[in-house]
This record gives structure tokens, C-alpha cells and sequence, in this order.
């Protein structure tokens, strides 16, 4: 199957996986700018529906595990990024990305692709494979697998990428600000090459354009090698916080710095320790070959100070276009919202609620869209806490992953332990849980005009559970469902009438607890 003609100017058809991720998501649109096209591939195409670029992109279907949709993805193609990896989808993660990367580098020989593009991890010189954390070896034997497929590859390995929303920036970020006095584990004294987002980017889209006698790995890095304790001290310094007094200790093993990574940051113990373990090597780049191919422009690359002073300005503007929990977390449940006329998935447990408020609709959704996060819950607050602690020690992603914009909210973003899955402005938003449950479980949050400065307020937790285990922990938790969710009618509604400047009405709520049996679903609202 040939690649169709380039179009004039120049541009190439590109193919993006991992679109919904954090690099993925930013370099569509750098591609766009550059005038090349783009197909973009993502398991679930809606989660990038609402994103700037979707209507100047294609979006399609597939999965890299999955030869024919990868075969499809492939048609016309003449670059194809590969910015996917099976990290935390269990102990076989290795043979999983094995095989996607074979598929990948398959089907793009088959169909003619001229290059293929791979952002990996940089590996620590002299240190055998055998030695280097399971997530770095990994990655550098998916790399290998590219270089190997008959396809002009392009590998190219960065460390710590320094930008907001990163993984590694924001463990960074909330290990300085929220530990004055740190003990922290000996990989603080570990040397790193750290790399600003804008420059893996820029590497990435020039990639594209390279001769097509290039099959080779490329280091890339900005200009600063530095400890990881200079990395917190210089964070400090340029966020304005106090000097950081940082005690090193020996006893602290990779699994109990994901522990304490965990309970410290955002990130997730299943991220934390691969993180953690890619630290205790030195990882400094060997080369700068990456130059002779990247255009130069002035500034660059950033200088890690320079890295962080952006990077935080994105955060306290709220300009952060993805980050590290864009994509799914691999195992929590994906299915849709059984929908009320065909759905037969057996039992379906439902708590709904309603209130009248006298506020525009426009008030009450301000509040809806803003839930979660540092804005709460508005309800229960130390329930809600607790529960996220229990889904942390469970290995789940708990309480703290916030949200990417403190107002507004796009399909597929994640808010704390949910992930938005349908969302209409002005009218409804649609979560879907990602936390560790017996069972699949939504939460929709409805706004209704009843007038002009009237709304009604519809909420509908939705449980479908997994077995006996998924029954008991519904009927468990049950009882605490009108200090939560009826704590959360009424204190949505109230913060929408003082938004509007008017006096709180006491309208009853309604509430129904149900199962709807096999072929008798709920109903809709």
C-alpha cells in the first residue's frame, strides 16, 4: 500500500498514537503549525473531541495491540509517531509493549510508512540492560524493535521532561513546595540531563523531516546536568519558597520512595516507582547529533530555571493544555454509560436527587463545571478525603490528581479520582470512576432553566456492580449516601443562589435507591 502523494507545500501525513497523553496532546498541534497533516489514533476517539485542534486533525479508532485498526491507521501515512507504552498495566507491561511495538513497526513497513518516530527513555551509560529498571528497559527494547522493523526510525531519549502537567515536573513541584525539611532517598545525589517540554517538541516535529538514511537514537537535553536535590533547591528558588533543607538517607528502596513520592504528590504510586527507579542511575546525554536536524532558534534549549519559571506560569494561569493524567490510567474501567433504552447489563444501582434553585442555570452550571479539585466536593469533605486515601493504598490514583483547569473542563480530563466522560455546556457533566471499585460507577450532575433566574439542579450516581463483592460494597456504602450525596445537592445549590446574590431556597430533594434489573433499566432524566 503506497503513502499518498504529499500535498503541496511540503507537508507530510503524519500519525500520532498516544494522542490523548501528555506529549501526544501537545505535539498534534505543533505538527498542524508546521503544515503537515495529521491522523491521530486513540482508543477512544471522543476523549479528544473537545479539544483546539480536533476539527483541524482526524481522529480514528485503534489500538496499538491491535494489528488491522493499526493497519488502518497507517494508510497514506509518511511519518508515524509512536508515543505509547503500557507502563502500570500490570507485571506483563514488558510483553505488552514487545508486541505493540512489533505490530507498529509491521504494519508500518507494510504500508509503506518513510519514517517512524519514538520518544524512549535516556539509559545511563556502561550499566548493563539486565540492571536498568524494568520501565527504562522497557523502553529501550521497544526502541530497538523500531530501529529493527526495515522502517527509517528515529529514537529519540530525553530524562526528566520539564513542563506543566509532567509526571516528573510535578513531582518535582509538590516535593519542594510541600516538604520545607525533606529526608529523601540517595537518587537525590543522582546527575540528570532535564529537558524542557517545548524542546522535546521541537525535536519531535523536526524529526519528521530527517533524510531517509537516518536509523539511530538521538539523546536530547537542555543545557543544565544537575543532582536531583539541586533540581528541588533551584525549583525553590525560582517559585520563591524558603530554602529547601534536604537529608539524604541510604535505607529508602524504590518501592518505599514510590511510597512516599505517593503520599506527598499527585502521582500515583503505579507512576511513582518507575519514576523513581529511572533515578538511580545517572542519565546525561552523550550526544548532541539531534542539532545537525533541529532548526535553531534563539534561547534554545531552556535552561532549567527557565523551564520551571514557564511551566509554573502555565499552572497559575490555568494554560495547561495536558498533563500527566490525560491518558487513562490503564485497568480502571472504560465502558460507557449503559444507556437506559437498550442497556441488559444486569443490576444497576442508582441514587438520584433534585433541588430548585433561584439562580440563572448559567450560575448553577459555573459551579457544576468547577467541582473537584481544590474548589471540594461540597460535601462531607473528610469522607471524601478518606475515601481517597483508601483508593491510594488500593494502588488506584486517589483524591489528588485535581484538575487541569481550575473553571472549565474538557471529555476526557481527570478530576481527581473521575475522568470526565461526557460533558454539554450549561446543561450536564458526566464522570466516570477511575477509582478501585467492585463495579463500574458514574456520577451525572445535571442544570435545567426553569426560567430566567430559576434552574433545577438533577443528580444521579449510577453503580453497577461486579459480582457478590460489588452488591456488598454498594449496600455498605449506602447508608452514607445522604451525608455525601445529599450533602452535595444542597451545597451546590446554595453556593449557585449566593453566586446569584439570592437568598438559599429550602426545596425537598428527591431521591430514589434502586437496582434496576436484567432488561429493566432506570430511568432517564
Amino acid at each position: 500500500m503506497s503513502p499518498e502523494p504529499t500535498p503541496p507545500g511540503g507537508g507530510l501525513h503524519c500519525l500520532v498514537t498516544g494522542a490523548t497523553g501528555y506529549i501526544g496532546g501537545r505535539l498534534v498541534p505543533e505538527l498542524l503549525t508546521a503544515g503537515h497533516r495529521v491522523r491521530a489514533l486513540a482508543r477512544s476517539p471522543l476523549a479528544l473531541r473537545d479539544h483546539a485542534w480536533t476539527d483541524r486533525a482526524e481522529v480514528v479508532r485503534g489500538d496499538v495491540t491491535d494489528a488491522a485498526s493499526v493497519a488502518a491507521a497507517m494508510d497514506g501515512i509518511d511519518v508515524a509517531y509512536y508515543l505509547v507504552h503500557a507502563l502500570g498495566t500490570g507485571k506483563g507491561f514488558e510483553e505488552t509493549d514487545r508486541r505493540a511495538a512489533r505490530i507498529f513497526g509491521e504494519q508500518a513497513r507494510a504500508a509503506g510508512v518513510r519514517r517512524i518516530v519514538y520518544l524512549g527513555g535516556l539509559t545511563p551509560a556502561g550499566v548493563p540492560e539486565r540492571e536498568l529498571s524494568p520501565h527504562l528497559r522497557s523502553r529501550a527494547e521497544v526502541g530497538r524493535i523500531l530501529l529493527d522493523s526495515g522502517v527509517p526510525t528515529t529514537v529519540l531519549r530525553a530524562a526528566v521532561i520539564i513542563g506543566s502537567g509532567s509526571a516528573s515536573f510535578e513531582m518535582l513541584r509538590y516535593l519542594t513546595e510541600r516538604l520545607p525539611v525533606m529526608i529523601t532517598p540517595r537518587w537525590v545525589r543522582t546527575r540528570i540531563q532535564p529537558v524542557a517540554v517545548r524542546d522535546v517538541l521541537r525535536a519531535l516535529t523536526a524529526s519528521a523531516d530527517m533524510p531517509p538514511d537516518i536509523n539511530r537514537t538521538f539523546d536530547i537535553g537542555g543545557p543544565d546536568v544537575l543532582t536531583y536535590r539541586e533540581m528541588m533547591l533551584r525549583y525553590a528558588a525560582v517559585a520563591g519558597l524558603p530554602r529547601r533543607l534536604i537529608l539524604p538517607v541510604p535505607v529508602l528502596t524504590p518501592r518505599l520512595s514510590a511510597l512516599w513520592v505517593g503520599l506527598v504528590t499527585p502521582v500515583p504510586g503505579a507512576l511513582a516507582r518507575p519514576l523513581a527507579e529511572s533515578l538511580r542511575h545517572e542519565v546525561v546525554c552523550r550526544e548532541n547529533d539531534i542539532a545537525r536536524h533541529v532548526p535553531e532558534v534563539p534561547g534554545h534549549p531552556l535552561d532549567f530555571d527557565t523551564s520551571v519559571a514557564l511551566a509554573l506560569r502555565r499552572v497559575r494561569e490555568a494554560r495547561v493544555t495536558t498533563r500527566w493524567s490525560s491518558a487513562s490510567v490503564p485497568g480502571t474501567p472504560s465502558d460507557p454509560l449503559p444507556t437506559d433504552p437498550d442497556w441488559a447489563g444486569g443490576s444497576l444501582y442508582t441514587d438520584e436527587r433534585e433541588r430548585t434553585v433561584d439562580a440563572p442555570v448559567e450560575e448553577l452550571w459555573r459551579v457544576v463545571e468547577s467541582i473537584g479539585g481544590d474548589n471540594g466536593w461540597y460535601s462531607f469533605p473528610l469522607g471524601w478525603a478518606v475515601r481517597g486515601q483508601i483508593d491510594r493504598l488500593a494502588g488506584g490514583v486517589g483524591l489528588r490528581r485535581g484538575r487541569r483547569d481550575a473553571t472549565r473542563l474538557r471529555i476526557g480530563d481527570s478530576l481527581d479520582f473521575w475522568r470526565v466522560e461526557e460533558i454539554e455546556p450549561g446543561s450536564l457533566l458526566r464522570l466516570r470512576a477511575e477509582m478501585r471499585l467492585p463495579g463500574l460507577a458514574w456520577l451525572e450532575l445535571r442544570c435545567e432553566p426553569l426560567g430566567e433566574r430559576r434552574a433545577r439542579y438533577r443528580q444521579r450516581a449510577l453503580f453497577h456492580p461486579h459480582g457478590l463483592l460489588g452488591q456488598a460494597y454498594w449496600w455498605s456504602v449506602a447508608p452514607f449516601h445522604a451525608f455525601v450525596f445529599g450533602g452535595m445537592v444542597r451545597n451546590i445549590t446554595r453556593a449557585a443562589a449566593a453566586g446569584a446574590g439570592e437568598p438559599e431556597r429550602s426545596d425537598d430533594a428527591r431521591k430514589t435507591g434502586r437496582a434496576a434489573d436484567r432488561g429493566t433499566p432506570p430511568s432517564t432524566h
